[in-house]
């Protein structure tokens, strides 16, 4: 049987790779945000704001450097306390036996002891991020296409995890020939735990929505699962749009989260707001409601991933940002409006990293 093993590429090419990137100091200026964003509170970066350059620099390094102790494991804590003192310290170790003497410079273990705590850490990281990659290659084997064929429409979805896995739903679902759902949802927290809630939320959907008699009632029956398997403080806000090909009516489902947007040649419009999300409450009573669109009209939903977009300043995108967006995309293909939104919250974001995941479906209905 043969075995193939990867070649790993030696260390001087992949210094040299890293030294022609032409990102090296806007990826250490985020890297740099990324870590007073993760250490210090809201209250800390506040105060480091108001200090000048060097009393600036000093708290943060003190911060910092406490930071990193507590977030470390016991045996770790101790072996880094133990590696910064013999690099601060000016010495050296001298064992002295009748036959040999040898001496040890203690600022070297120090830096040997620094680099198997490292070790140790990217040990983690790695393990966790594989395991994340493939709870990611999961969401993406069940995601529906970016633009499914439904008759009589035009559909356009799209998701970004804020993280490698998201707490973000959307779904097409063909309920029967000439008849389609589409969903997007957002399970409140980001991260694993999230992206497992959002599986149940899209596995209930699924299993629910054939048979269910009124979106009321799938709502309802939606809530008593999600509940009955949830977590505290484990929720979701779903917004689910039924169309068939024959009709120009969409009903819709709003279960907590932000209203769709009627995007027609001249108005932007949000539609009423909805109920209550989804798992909070043992029983809840949804209201049904139903639009019908000319030919050309769109409707648009987005997860709070668009409007609370952060640039480096900490300003949101905001909701009027995005209507003003949409005034510009009327009488244009779904897929133009949905590009449309991500290229304005992109270029408002700009070098800022993600807060929350990004989610956005279109609908629009075709001549």
């Amino acid at each position: 049987m043969n075995k193939t093993t990867s070649k790993e590429p030696g260390l001087g090419k992949v210094l040299r790779e890293d030294f022609r990137r032409g990102d090296l100091k806007k990826t250490l200026r985020q890297d740099y945000r990324d870590v007073k964003d993760f250490f210090l509170d809201e209250e800390r970066r506040d105060r480091l704001a108001k200090m000048n350059w060097l009393k600036r620099g000093f708290f943060l390094a003190w911060w910092l450097l406490k930071a990193l102790f507590l977030k470390l494991t016991p045996a770790r804590r101790l072996l880094l306390l133990i590696a910064l003192f013999l690099l601060l310290s000016a010495g050296s170790i001298i064992f002295e036996s009748h036959q040999t003497t040898a001496q040890n410079d203690t600022k070297i273990l120090g830096a040997v002891l620094l680099l198997f705590i490292l070790l140790l850490e990217l040990k983690d990281k790695l393990i966790a991020q594989d395991e994340l990659q493939a709870g990611r290659a999961v969401q993406r084997a069940l995601m529906p296409e970016t633009s499914p064929s439904a008759p009589g429409w035009e559909v356009w979805l799209f998701t970004q995890p804020a993280n490698d896995v998201g707490g973000d739903l959307i779904d097409f679902l063909e309920i029967k020939k000439g008849r389609y759902g589409v969903a997007i949802g957002d399970v409140a927290g980001k991260g694993l735990a999230a992206a497992l809630f959002t599986a149940k939320l899209q596995a209930t959907l699924r299993a629910l929505a054939t048979d269910a008699s009124s979106l009321a009632e799938l709502a309802a029956r939606m809530n008593h699962i999600l509940y009955r398997d949830g977590l505290p403080s484990r929720f979701a806000s779903l917004i689910y749009f039924e169309m068939s090909q024959k009709s120009a009516a969409v009903r819709v489902l709003n279960a907590g989260h932000m209203p769709p947007i009627v995007v027609r040649k001249r108005s932007v419009k949000e539609m009423p707001k909805g109920g209550q999300a989804l798992g909070i409450m043992p029983k809840i009573s949804l209201a049904e409601q139903e639009i019908t669109l000319r030919p050309g009209d769109a409707l648009v939903a987005y997860s709070d991933g668009v409007t609370e977009a952060r640039n480096l300043a900490g300003e949101f995108f905001g909701e009027a940002r995005l209507r003003s967006q949409l005034s510009k995309f009327a009488n244009r293909t779904a897929r133009e409006i949905g590009e449309g939104i991500l290229a304005a919250a992109a270029q408002f974001v700009g070098e800022a990293r993600p807060h929350d995941d990004l989610s956005v479906v279109v609908l629009r209905r075709m001549a």
